[in-house]
């Protein structure tokens, strides 16, 4: 029986009104209120964290004032309060996603955790020595060297599809790659490095029509567009809480349920045993088994205040706020001359990665920091893409709810005095 924990919530509107939420929300980031350098702090790094909601914050501190207990076992009334706390933010994932019932979500410390579950639990068990793995050549490395230790494991091989010089997945050869020995396909809902929106609809009907499950890894997609797992049609979906205004060291891993009761734990502990003996141990229910030792409580908590947070804006009203500023970042760093965007794939998220002649990303990202704009420079976990596009490193931008044109304009601004340095 799916018996729900989570509190209803009111119908969002995402008409004309929802768009003005949305470009008010920055005043709800305390974090984005503060001088560096001198300078007022322009955040442009979301895509490796992106900050915190006052309501989340204050849901996670009144957690630890008035709630705090571990969840499940206790029969008091503040492990009660936990506990219908800590699941009811389970099924607010189970809403978010439009998974089909709450056992289908495994709370995980984040994207990289969910993939290796995926890989131990699920995959190792099922593959062997000349079986094969298909992922992109613009994976983040947490959707690669969990493949590669199984293939290491067990003799299968890693495949990589190719993309294009625009940062696009290069279909039919992916589809090419596609056979009988391929166990998994594992893609980037979009990609980390370049903001590609990958067609995932089309990954997962063309490897469903050869029984092939995919992943997808949602950690860049969850916060910034709808996402419903039933309509994708995936075998498991992986995302991050801290890229989607939550906590770190929470996310959740979505696994159909057939699939789910299939799987063999893979971390064994308190919680996720039912009964235990010195010669056997019985599991306990989906998704419990996947949970060992005492769970993230308030990271899950802040999660779901996270949640309750996006669904109060309307996720359309989110993405199309962040589509017009991608429309405009796009445009300005394009004007800027010795500037190559690296990834301009026709489809794309707000991420934005470049470089500038004779200059090292390193020196842009620490002179903009010195003009109070924050964005990342290296490899952005990517290290075989950058080989593959033939750059050490990029310098991103990456955008969030909370930046506007204005922000935007000070990175072009911090731009010119990086020019002005370097000429």
């Amino acid at each position: 029986m799916d018996t729900s924990f989570a509190e209803a919530q009111e119908p969002v509107d995402n008409g004309p009104d929802a768009m003005d939420r949305v470009r008010a929300a920055r005043a709800d980031f305390p974090a984005l209120n503060q001088m560096v350098s001198g300078m007022p702090l322009v955040y442009l790094d979301s895509a490796a964290t992106t900050q915190k909601p006052l309501k989340v914050i204050e849901q996670i501190t009144d957690y630890y004032h008035r709630h705090n207990a571990n969840v499940h076992r206790g029969v008091h009334e503040l492990s009660e309060r936990a506990t219908r706390l800590y699941e009811g933010a389970r099924d607010k994932i189970r809403d978010f996603i439009n998974a089909s019932a709450r056992e289908e979500i495994v709370f995980v410390r984040g994207t990289s955790e969910a993939i290796n579950l995926v890989a131990q639990s699920y995959l190792r068990p099922r593959i062997g020595e000349g079986d094969e793995i298909l992922i992109t050549e613009m994976e983040h490395h947490s959707n690669i060297v969990p493949w590669q230790l199984v293939a290491e494991q067990t003799g299968a091989k890693l495949r990589v599809a190719p993309i294009t010089d625009s940062g696009e997945l290069m279909m039919d050869s992916f589809a090419d790659m596609l056979g009988p020995r391929t166990k998994l396909v594992a893609v980037a809902h979009i990609s980390n490095a370049l903001g590609t929106i990958n067609p995932v609809q089309e990954i997962i009907r063309l490897s469903h029509d050869r029984d092939i499950p995919v992943l997808l890894d949602g950690a860049q997609a969850v916060g910034h567009m709808p996402v419903d797992v039933q309509a994708l049609d995936c075998d498991f979906y992986a995302f991050s809480g801290h890229k989607m205004y939550a906590p770190t060291g929470i996310g959740a891993l979505y696994t159909r349920r057939d699939i789910l009761e299939s799987m063999i734990p893979w971390q064994g502990g308190g919680e996720m045993i039912r009964k235990v003996s010195f010669e056997k141990t019985e599991y306990n229910d989906i998704p419990h088994r996947f949970e060992a030792g005492t769970p993230a409580i308030a990271g899950a908590i802040g999660l779901g205040a996270a949640i309750d947070y996006l669904e109060a804006l309307g996720r359309p009203a989110i993405e199309e706020w962040e589509n017009e500023l991608l429309a405009y970042a796009t445009d300005a760093l394009n004007s800027v001359p010795g500037l190559r965007m690296i990834g301009t794939a026709r489809h794309k998220a707000g991420i934005l990665s470049f470089v500038m002649d004779n200059v090292h990303p390193h020196d842009i990202s620490t002179i903009l920091d010195k003009e109070g704009v924050a964005v990342r420079a290296g490899h952005h976990c990517a290290m075989p893409l950058m080989d593959r596009l033939g750059v050490p490193a990029t310098t991103r931008a990456s955008l969030a709810l909370y930046n506007n044109r204005e922000d935007i304009d000070a990175l072009l601004k911090g731009l010119e005095t990086v020019r002005a340095l370097f000429q």
